[in-house]
């Protein structure tokens, strides 16, 4: 069915007229097989609405001209990246218009001196790492999901990944927006400069707004200079309370890994049975740490030691940026290996203080065992920020319901341990409940008048966060 032959009832049909008003044909898609494909993202148990229409701006006007009329017919606006997120945050609500960025994919500039990247929201993490690599820069946010996942989303959820105990989130990357707001007029906030502190930080606000207060347009990002290749430890625990330990020492002896991630025995078995890579099934935690310093063998040396200490089995420094990058690649395969186990997973991303990592992972063991369900845990362990992965048949509805359970215990367990519910992935549809626990009713009314003062017909991505 084509986009003119898909049934149109009066209201679709005058919002796809008023779209086609200031948009080229094929930037609009009504024929509702098409339209289906853009419901979700990747999170289990968010509920997702039919959208009326999708839309694939490639300019700044274009996208004015969509939020105009959305605020003209009172339409609800569904901004979209790749959908690779993990919390309901890109799903589609009924009749709305989803807003798919992903078209407006140039990298605008590249600065070595400013060091400084510009960039359209549909710029892929991956191409955008690249492209600066060649300019002797980098752009250290790297989210697992970097070959498909876009700037765009990464700032709509805060992204992280692999790298964030040295080098931080997406956030503090980013110095200044272009931002449409829901009535169509065009915001920038921020900087290009080093430094600035003028007025309320707006930028900040935008980050880890996922589409609720704007529409990101462009961004104005921090780089760094590119760091030498890095070495890679992978060291074997006989159980996680001393991986967990070794975390500890390691952070608290002043080492500044460049990577610093946990595996525990589920997903080490879950990567050998998907990718039959030789990981130490043995195992009860494996802990791997990176240095990109000028000399990393000293580094991972010193580290080893005092994995040595915490009680490690085995301690393998790689030889050489070949045998490292098997290792990250063993851990960038760990949530679709989790996924393999039984079909569908629900994904954690509880972040607590590292000292009590520990706790975390012995608590999520006794979750699993209470509910009789697999739950795999790797961890950015550097940053406390641990993905529990529920791991189950989505056809059986009572394994799901005590999916669903379990998944809330942990939560539960992560703000007992005094952390969040969320280290990178958003609060999106499936956490919303656990927010308004989290920040408390005077933080919620305090974000929900944020909300009123740059969408006060709440037409921008409704029923997300709260």
């Amino acid at each position: 069915m084509s986009r003119i032959e898909a049934p149109r009832d009066e209201h679709t049909g005058n919002l796809t007229d008023r779209l086609l008003a200031g948009l080229p044909p094929e930037a609009v898609l009504t024929d509702p097989d098409v339209t289906a494909s853009y419901g979700h993202d990747m999170a289990s148990f968010c509920p997702a609405g039919s959208p009326a229409v999708v839309v694939l701006p490639r300019t700044v006007e274009q996208v004015q001209h969509v939020m105009r009329t959305a605020t003209e017919l009172r339409v609800p606006v569904v901004p979209q990246g790749a959908r690779t997120g993990l919390s309901g945050g890109a799903n589609a609500t009924d009749g709305c218009i989803v807003l798919s960025l992903t078209r407006m994919d140039r990298i605008l500039e590249i600065s070595p001196v400013d060091r400084i990247a510009v960039v359209e929201p549909g710029v892929v993490n991956a191409a955008l790492s690249r492209a600066v690599g060649e300019h002797g820069l980098y752009y250290p946010p790297d989210p697992s999901s970097w070959e498909t996942c876009t700037i765009g989303g990464n700032i709509g959820t805060a992204s992280g990944g692999l790298c964030c105990v040295k080098y931080g989130v997406t956030a503090e990357y980013v110095l200044g927006l272009d931002v449409v707001l829901a009535d169509g007029r065009l915001m920038s906030t921020g900087r290009r400069t080093a430094k600035g502190v003028a007025g309320y930080d707006l930028t900040r606000l935008f980050v880890g707004s996922e589409g609720s207060l704007g529409i990101v347009v462009r961004a104005v990002l921090a780089l760094r200079p590119k760091p030498p290749r890095q070495l890679v430890l992978a060291a074997e625990f006989a159980s996680a309370a001393a991986a967990c330990d070794a975390v500890c020492r390691i952070m608290a002896g002043g080492h500044v890994p460049s990577l610093l991630e946990l595996m525990d025995r589920t997903t080490v078995k879950a990567v050998n049975d998907l990718a039959h890579m030789g990981l130490p099934e043995t195992t009860e935690a494996l802990l791997l740490a990176a240095f990109d310093t000028p000399d990393p063998a000293a580094d991972l040396a010193a580290v080893g030691a005092l994995c040595e200490a915490a009680g490690a089995t085995q301690v393998v420094p790689a030889e050489d940026a070949a045998e490292s990058e098997m290792l990250l690649q063993a851990r960038r395969l760990s949530l679709t290996a989790l996924e393999a186990v039984k079909g569908t997973t629900m994904i954690d991303d509880v972040c607590v203080p590292r000292s009590r990592l520990g706790a975390m992972l012995e608590g999520v063991e006794r979750i699993a065992a209470e509910y009789g369900l697999t739950i795999g845990v790797c961890a950015h362990a550097g940053d406390g920020n641990t993905h529990p992965t529920v791991c189950f048949d989505a056809r059986d509805p009572e394994e799901s319901r005590r999916a669903r359970e379990s998944f809330d215990e942990i939560m539960a367990l992560g703000l007992e341990l005094g952390g969040t519910i969320t280290g990178e992935h958003g609060v999106g549809v499936l956490k919303k409940e656990w927010l308004a626990r989290e920040i408390g009713p005077v933080g919620l009314e305090m974000q929900r008048a944020v909300k009123q003062v740059f969408d006060p017909l709440g037409i921008l991505n409704p029923g997300k966060l709260f």
